[in-house]
């Protein structure tokens, strides 16, 4: 079987980073590391050939080489999913969908001419699918039926597929699932409470081949919890941090971690010295109230300033998610998470308004309610550029406007300058360079790329626009006070030249759909019972 892997095309998204990748040169931030999954999973025996829209079309080469298209994909590459099933049909090939996407809205119309839909986790509906082919079938449903793989049986990704110069960072995944009870987040009915994890000896598999490969940039994993099973999670870190050592720390890792994080001190230190850089947060909104209206709970345990400031002292960078619309929000909610991100430094605070996804207990509690307004075919997944999907409790015009005004005023650039300096100027050094062998330590020389990319951030920022004071100023406090985070501190100055563009995205793409929204309706009550009729 001749297999075409497409990965439908992103549209334009907070973590994008066009402006960033054209500095370094690269075209995509992360690759599809479901599609690789997915090609080591099926029959071995197989060719595959795997498009990444993001990087470049798929050739009408490809096209007639193929005897079978797999697509898979999230809610926001749904228009693009739906182009390519398309294309695929209109040359008589059979096609066959799956992901997040699919296994959430199955029977959304943007999938409707895809021949197979295979739904959930694949380590228990390929087996499926493939035997639905062997027996001749074309077409067909597979569906876990609510039941979780053990993914400590799953083969390494096909990475080899990946054209590995387009993209900047790798992906790889210990964990699947995460054990809070968040009300807006579909990853619990996903992938369940229960996080799943591989062993460390799987995953340091998968880092050996990426070397081997000749991968040395670094590597997000993708776990949206990993510290969800903090038992496996530390029987991981040893065993990377020592394959780390053993070859000169070639990867720098990044991933997203629950806030209290912050609490376990023994936790930090061993991701510090496995040359964790940064993690991200779902810190949501710094309004107590709001966070108990979302379940998130486990936000409300510890002062969140107090734990951005604990995993920052060990030289890793917090990055984090706000969110804007909760119900019962009192006025002025943007303005609150732009004067926390602005207290603790926090660079990548990235911000969008509250959507109510497919099957979430916000879902089904706001359809319970009446309060939807759109049905689950048009469920949105990028909240940085959409309005909120459900009526809110308070005016839908205050949330955006005040949002628009939110996330414009957080990367204003001298703004923006002044939160990165205040940030580095507390983050605490690397704790792994001392492991370093004596063979891989030492001086090495930027690449050109590297260098280009510097002069183009001194160029823009430093000489050219009004930020060239702070920015040289900046620059020699940090190269007195904290010379082990320079390097960082201009690699997270030059993030802005993405973020000052996707201002204007946000601020045209939001106003466009208030021009168009009707009359201001009565405010919604999150009271259930008000909404019941008498």
């Amino acid at each position: 079987m001749r297999a075409l892997l497409v990965y439908p095309e992103f549209p334009k998204t907070f973590w994008s980073y066009e402006k960033i990748l054209e500095l370094v040169n690269r075209k995509v931030l992360l690759p599809p590391l479901g599609m690789v999954t997915v090609a080591a999973l099926l029959p071995q025996q197989w060719e595959f050939k795997l498009v990444d829209r993001n990087v470049r079309e798929v050739t009408e080469a490809e096209w007639a080489w193929a005897e079978l298209v797999i697509i898979s994909g999230m809610i926001v590459q749904k228009a693009d999913m739906a182009a390519q099933i398309a294309k695929a049909k209109q040359r008589g090939l059979p096609v066959a969908v799956g992901g997040p996407f699919a296994s959430s809205t199955p029977d959304a119309p943007e999938i409707a001419l895809a021949d197979f839909k295979v739904l959930d986790e694949g380590e228990i509906t390929l087996p499926m699918f493939i035997e639905a082919l062997e027996r001749g079938e074309q077409q067909g449903r597979f569906s876990s039926e609510g039941v979780k793989p053990d993914v400590t049986g799953t083969p390494i990704p096909r990475f080899d597929l990946l054209e590995l110069d387009a993209y900047d960072s790798m992906s790889v995944q210990f964990s699947r699932g995460c054990p809070f009870q968040c009300e807006f987040c579909d990853i619990i009915v996903l992938y369940g409470r229960k996080p799943r994890t591989k062993t460390p000896e799987q995953l340091i598999a998968e880092l050996q081949y990426l070397y081997d490969l000749g991968w040395r940039r670094s590597i997000f994993l993708v776990d949206d919890n990993f510290i969800g099973n903090k038992r496996n999670a530390k029987l991981l870190l040893p065993a990377l941090k020592q394959w780390q050592i053993e070859h000169g720390y070639p990867f720098s890792f990044a991933t997203e971690a629950s806030v209290d994080l912050a609490s376990d001190d023994e936790m930090m230190l061993m991701m510090a010295e496995s040359r964790f850089d940064s993690v991200f947060l779902g810190i949501e909104t710094p309004d107590e109230a709001s966070l108990e209206t979302a379940r998130k709970l486990q936000n409300t345990r510890s002062s969140l300033e107090e734990s951005v400031d604990r995993i920052t002292s060990y030289g890793i960078r917090v990055m984090a998610g706000f969110i804007i619309g909760f119900d019962g929000e009192k006025s002025g909610a943007g303005k609150r998470i732009v004067e926390f991100v602005t207290r603790t430094g926090i660079p990548a605070a990235m911000m969008g308004m509250l959507q109510a996804l497919p099957n979430t207990g916000l879902w089904h509690r706001l359809e319970k309610e009446g309060r939807l307004i759109q049905d689950k075919a048009d469920a949105k997944g990028v909240n940085q550029t959409n309005l909120l999907n459900f009526v809110p409790t308070r005016p839908i015009r205050d949330i955006a406007n005040e949002y628009v005004e939110a996330f414009c005023n957080l990367y204003e650039p001298n703004a923006y300058m002044d939160r990165v300096f205040s940030y580095y100027h507390k983050v605490g050094k690397p704790r792994w360079q001392p492991f370093l062998k004596p063979e891989h330590s030492g001086f090495k020389l930027p690449s050109w790329t590297d260098v280009r990319a510097l002069l183009i951030v001194i160029w823009r920022q430093g000489l050219v626009r009004d930020t060239r004071g702070r920015f040289w100023r900046y620059l020699l406090a940090m190269a007195r006070t904290n010379p082990d985070q320079l390097e960082q501190f201009l690699v997270v100055l030059a993030h802005n030249e993405h973020f000052m563009e996707y201002r204007s995205i946000v601020t045209e793409e939001i106003q466009v759909q208030l021009q168009s929204l009707p009359p201001e309706p009565p405010p919604a009550t999150s009271d259930v019972r008000e909404l019941q009729p008498a």
